[in-house]
């Protein structure tokens, strides 16, 4: 009997053909099943039968307790101990031996394994599973996997699991018709909602909503909430308020794996256990005993600002997939209940699957190991969404200031060090540069404590928690040392340790040095943002930090992880400051401002007066404040708005051969045209009137200047020699003119070599508009004779001939009589 037909009641079973037939005549296949169908272990074993499989299979999961209970389910599933035929390997924790055949890995790990060894030696299939969560990751090694096996391993099988997917794009991105779906058989869940309140923090409404559930229904609950901070304070509220026969259980990323083992135990017998779970508890694992599942609906998730690097973990709403998932949880061994903490309405209205991580997160990792591949663009292996251009361009100048590539893009000896670390690239240059100069396990130590949730405790002083977690006994803790003595290239160190982790950082995030300005505990960093400290922290009070991790948006960052930087590390970063020759303009005043300045970053160190300014960057200050502040600072006359009128008029009618004289043209090009005219100046407000005249009629060029009479003149010479202003301040030009002044006029007066006709207002003897027209001749001969009537007698001492194109134009009343 296959190992399949043992477990013949997994739903998932009956999908088992279908997929071991689609792997044996294609490489490539997809499997959609919901949570709870057997996917996550079943899969693997009995494709560990098939034919073609001669070598390893893969496991890729999204998270090390998925990884590390997925490995463990299987082994008792054939009767063994993880480390046998199923192992699992990650980052602190690895149960894997020479007769391990299934491999479970954490996504970064694969990435690891195919980036050193690009054939995928000995190893038949890939899986990668939950890939509905689209970590970045799990993206890139897809990309990897079909990169391997479209050039080097064309017989390397490919899966793609998910309980929620977008089945079309994953298939059209594989190029396989082979895609396997499962039912699966869940117990039905009876939705409900509980609407949280205006105002009221998520951890309330969850306290609320688990004591009634528990008091009114029998089984363990599942409570979904979108981080630590939140779980950790609804146990604090939840207390022993549930009574002995209930134990409460948290389980994040930042807990040790024996905590996380025993959050999802099944509970003893007799007993109750509430689980509160970050989306670690979405897939991949199963919680004995439970029967309801309280959702929050929200998540946290990363998101990069690309202007200062910063990654920050903005809570959002779960996607519909991920609330699907989540009720799914009540439903896996009996019937069960989801409330949602939402109004029913709010569900429409979710997105349809989570957002890809590739398009809001920081990219600097994945362009360093595709650099290592020998791919200097991203976007020329196959991603389903793929990554953003400015996350892109943002990511090389990153790795480029960190030395890990050179100026073509390729990867650096220091690159290659970097990327041969388990860390982020910031952590890794870090750790690198500490090899070479400083302190190497120190540094190793603090980036373990950055990437390992939990280490050394929750203190924002890094370097309390490093000390913490050099004393530190747990098996955890030691593995970590482990860790950072390997990636060192040293022996783990002792417990003594000196004030090194502001130095260390300082390598890592030289952007997010901070001093402190307007009061205790608030900081600006290098890269001109603000952040905060509570008051009573004891970091509040330094001069100077390195900022590691920080949340929040850039009004009102709150720092998470820092290190004072005071002593000789201080000097050591404040002498690689740059003093600078700072020509600033100001608004008020309209002059220039001539410092020597001091400065990290946007951190002023130091200012004074320049005692002989050069007068070329007072006047390009001048220009670029004018710029910045717009064109009211200057003494526009009646004139000059005229001359910029008539020129924008020409520039409509007869070409771009006239110069553009709006004000956004002239902010963007004033260091041309009036930069020369503010020579020997030191103030903005000294440009006079007539000097803007004579910098306007520059712009034109002389070529120009002496066609604008000629084309658009300031006045139109009337029949009767007046010289009546032309109006060029509207969409087409206009002649406001007493109509008596018109008499004997049979043609439309026009300009621009008689191509554009005048907009005529007419005019009565008391200047007010009558009638408009641009055809003067046709106004003689059709509407005057209605004016003419009404004007009689209203202006009765004027001349209102029958046939005005015939009469002796005039300016003045009929003369009187005898």
């Amino acid at each position: 009997m296959s190992i399949a037909d043992k477990f013949s009641s997994l739903p998932v079973h009956e999908a088992l053909p279908g997929l071991r037939s689609a792997l044996s005549g294609s490489t490539r296949a997809v499997l959609a099943a919901p949570p709870g169908a057997g996917k996550t272990t079943l899969v693997p074993l009995d494709l560990l039968e098939a034919d073609w499989c001669s070598g390893k299979i893969i496991l890729i999961e999204p998270r090390r307790l998925a990884a590390r209970a997925a490995a463990r389910r299987m082994a008792a599933m054939i009767g063994e101990t993880a480390g046998d035929t199923v192992g699992y390997r990650m980052r602190l924790d690895n149960r894997v031996s020479a007769k391990t055949r299934i491999e479970v890995v954490t996504e970064g790990v694969f990435t690891r394994m195919a980036l050193d060894d690009p054939e995928l030696a000995g190893i038949s299939c890939v899986i990668f599973d939950e890939f509905h969560e689209r970590a970045l990751e799990a993206d890139f090694g897809l990309a990897l996997a079909l990169d391997i096996q479209a050039g080097l391993r064309d017989e390397l099988r490919i899966l793609v699991m998910s309980a929620t997917l977008d089945v079309e794009r994953v298939a059209g991105l594989m190029d396989t018709d082979a895609v396997i779906e499962s039912a699966g058989r869940a117990f039905e869940v009876d939705i409900r909602h509980a609407d949280r309140p205006g105002g009221e923090r998520i951890e309330e409404t969850m306290v609320r909503t688990i004591r009634r559930l528990h008091g009114e229904e029998d089984g363990s609950i599942l409570a979904f909430l979108p981080g630590q901070g939140e779980i950790l304070r609804t146990a604090e509220q939840l207390g022993t308020m549930l009574g002995p026969g209930t134990q409460v259980h948290p389980i994040f990323g930042g807990l040790s794996g024996e905590e996380q083992d025993q959050a999802i135990r099944p509970a003893a017998e007799g007993t109750r256990k509430v689980v509160l779970a970050t989306p670690v508890a979405e897939s991949s694992i199963t919680i004995d005993g439970v029967r309801i599942v309280i959702d929050s609906g929200l998540v946290r998730q990363p998101v990069l600002e690309p202007d200062t690097g910063i990654t920050r973990l903005e809570t959002v709403r779960a996607s519909r997939a991920s609330a699907d998932q989540r009720a799914g949880r009540a439903g896996r061994t009996a019937p069960g209940i989801a409330v949602r903490l939402w109004h029913p309405g709010q569900t429409a209205a979710l997105p349809a699957f989570a957002e890809a991580q590739i398009l809001s997160s920081d990219l600097s990792g994945l362009v360093l190991d595709c650099a290592a591949w020998g791919v200097g663009d991203p976007r020329d292996l196959k991603f389903i969404d793929p990554p953003p251009d400015a996350a892109i361009t943002e990511a090389r100048k990153l790795l480029a200031s960190l030395g890990a590539l050179d100026e073509t893009g390729r990867i650096t000896p220091r690159g290659h060090v970097m990327r041969a670390l388990p860390l982020p690239p910031r952590l890794a240059a870090m750790v690198a540069e500490a090899r070479e100069t400083g302190d190497a396990f120190v540094a190793a130590a603090i980036a373990v404590l950055l990437t390992e949730q939990g280490l050394g405790g929750r203190s924002i002083d890094l370097d309390d928690r490093l000390a913490r977690f050099l004393r530190d006994g747990s098996p955890r803790a030691r593995a970590a040392r482990s860790l950072a003595a390997r990636m060192s290239g040293g022996r783990e160190r002792g417990s003594s340790q000196g004030d090194l982790a502001g130095a260390h950082l300082a390598i890592a995030f030289p952007d997010r040095i901070a001093r402190q300005r307007g009061g205790r505990g608030r900081f600006v960093m290098a890269n001109g943002r603000g952040c905060e400290i509570e008051e009573t922290d004891r970091l509040a009070g330094a001069e100077y930090i390195v900022v590691a991790d920080l949340t929040g948006r850039a009004a009102r960052s709150r720092v998470l992880a820092a290190a004072e930087l005071g002593g000789r590390d201080l000097e050591e970063t404040l002498s690689r400051a740059e003093e600078t020759d700072d020509y600033r303009f100001d608004a008020e005043s309209g002059g220039v401002r001539a410092r020597k300045t001091r400065r990290l970053g946007a951190i002023v160190l130091s200012q004074k007066p320049i005692e002989k300014p050069e007068p070329g960057r007072i006047q390009a200050a001048l220009c670029e404040g004018l710029r910045q502040t717009g064109m009211s600072q200057l003494p526009f006359s009646k004139a000059s708005e005229h001359l910029r009128e008539r020129v924008g008029f020409l520039r409509r009618t007869a070409g771009n051969d006239w110069p553009d004289m709006s004000d956004a043209a002239l902010a963007a090009e004033i260091d041309d045209w009036l930069g020369p005219f503010l020579a020997g100046m030191t103030n903005v407000r000294r440009v006079g009137a007539d000097t803007l005249y004579e910098a306007l009629k520059a712009r034109v060029g002389y070529a120009l200047a002496g066609e604008i009479d000629r084309l658009a003149p300031t006045h139109y010479e009337a029949p009767t020699g007046s010289n009546v202003p032309i109006r060029y301040d509207g969409d087409e030009p206009v002649l406001a003119i007493r109509v008596q002044e018109l008499f004997g006029e049979t043609t439309h007066p026009a300009i621009v070599g008689g191509r554009v006709p005048l907009l005529l207002e007419l005019l009565s003897p008391a200047h007010r508009p009558i009638q408009t027209t641009r055809d003067l001749p046709g106004f003689w001969k059709g509407s005057w004779a209605d004016v003419r009537a009404e004007m009689r007698g209203r202006y009765p001492k004027h001349e209102w001939p029958e046939n005005p194109a015939d009469a002796t134009p005039t300016r003045r009343a009929k003369p009187r009589k005898g």
